[in-house]
Order: structure tokens, then sequence, then C-alpha cells
């Protein structure tokens, strides 16, 4: 096994792992499509990384704080709805994309690229993936309690706007991350997916949160083994052994409805 491949599995298990841990909050939240939208606003920083030669990730953060913050002026100042907002900024972020990105990196921005992983880069982006999973650890329950009751949640002393805003950090911190294995096309499924899995198969929240960190770094490795056996773009390859461990959860879940009705 190459050197680049070791680093790109390193990398990418990370990142997949915290990715499906943290979906799994979001799922709960009922915000698993959130991730697709903020990978779209992605997309300019990684054309950007890609022109000038820097690191996409750098690129990627960039976009996501100035994208956010855009929002948040434009929902000051129209008053229109949070989600016409996300809308609008977030396809023009792609449309802008589109017009400087250069057209032999198309593949890269929006499939994921680990062929330019360097040790920095995989013990940079480890250390962000664990710092991201002992923050959302630490705040996972609070999460849980403000997305069944904020006014139950504040009469208990938690301070929303802290918990809110650290929780939407982790996720644009864990898209930005991921951008570099699956590209801005597919970060929602990165997110999504191993949470679908992880509670087709789990009798509690503890098992919930940990099946989902396990199937996305376990999906993660996989997609890269394939693109490294079989030249498959990573990307593509990550989503579809995600997508293959849900149908295997599908599968166990009936088996289980239907041994529990006997």
């Amino acid at each position: 096994m190459s050197g680049k491949i070791l680093l790109a599995l390193i990398l990418g298990g990370a990142t997949g792992a915290v990715a499906g841990y943290l979906g799994s909050l979001m799922l709960t939240k009922r915000m698993a499509l959130v991730g697709g939208a903020l990978g779209h606003l992605t997309l300019p920083g990684i054309a950007l990384a890609l022109l000038y030669d820097f690191d996409v990730s750098i690129g990627a953060v960039l976009f996501l704080g100035f994208g956010v913050l855009l929002i948040w002026y434009l929902e000051r100042v129209t008053r229109l709805h949070l989600e016409a907002l996300t809308a609008v900024v977030f396809s023009t972020a792609l449309a802008t994309a589109f017009l400087f990105l250069p057209e032999e990196e198309t593949d890269i921005a929006l499939l994921g690229d680990v062929s330019r992983i360097t040790a920095t880069t995989a013990a940079i982006s480890v250390a962000i993936a664990l710092g991201i999973f002992f923050m959302v650890r630490h705040i996972y329950s609070n999460l849980v309690l403000i997305g069944i009751s904020s006014d139950l949640a504040g009469a208990q002393g938690l301070d929303l706007r802290w918990h809110n805003a650290a929780y939407l950090i982790c996720i644009a911190l864990t898209v930005a991350l991921g951008v570099r294995i699956v590209g801005g096309l597919m970060t929602a499924a990165l997110l999504a997916i191993p949470a679908c899995t992880a509670r087709n198969v789990s009798r509690n929240l503890g098992q919930y949160a940990a099946i989902s960190g396990a199937a996305g770094g376990l999906s993660a490795l996989a997609g890269i083994l394939a693109h490294a056996t079989i030249s498959v773009p990573p990307g593509p390859s990550i989503i579809l052994a995600s997508g293959f461990l849900f149908l295997g959860s599908v599968y166990l879940k009936v088996r289980r409805e239907r041994a529990d009705r006997i």
C-alpha cells in the first residue's frame, strides 16, 4: 500500500467517522440536508483553492463563513424566510464556482480527490476531526434536549445561543473536511446515510450515535480502497459504500421485525 493511500485512509476514516457521528444528531434534529446546501457553498472556495494551488478545506471554510454571515445579514435586512435566502445564496455560489473553476479540475471539485493529501494535511485534518468529535460529544445530550423542547432546555439553564453556535460551527468544519474526500456535491450523503443506517439497527441513543460514526468511517475506508484498487473517483465510491451499508441495515431491520412478530 502506497504512502498516499495510507494517508487517504487515515484522513478519510477520521472524516467519515466524525461526519457519521455528527449526522446522527442532524438527523435527530431534522437537518440532514443542511450538509448538502453547505457543500454547494464551498464550491467557490474549492475553485479558488484549485486555481491558486492552496488547500481546498481552507477555501471551503472561508466561503462557508462568508455565506453564513451573508445569509444572516440578508435575513435581517430583507425579512425573507431563511430557506429562500439559503436557496439564493447557495445557487449563486454554485453558479459563481463554475465561472472560474478550471475545466480539467471540475471532477475534483465535485467528486473529491485524495491524491494531494500530505502528512501535514492528514495530521491537521485528524486533529480537527477529533476536536469536532469531542465538542459534539460534550453537547450531544443538550442538543437533543433543545431539539425536543427549547423551553425546557432554557428552564434547565442551557445557553441556547452558545449550543446552537457550537453545533453550526461543527457542521461547517465537518463539511469543510468532507469536501476533500467526496467533493462539494455529496456532503449531505456523507452526513445523512450513516445516521439512517444506524437508525435501522440501533436500540438506544448510545448505540445510534456509535453505529453512525462506525458506519461513516467504514464507508470512507471502503470507498478509498475501491478508489485505490479500481481507480474510480473516491467521492462516489464512498457514498456507494455507505448506500450498501444502508441497504444491509434495512435487511437486518426487516429480519428483526419478522423475528419479533414470530
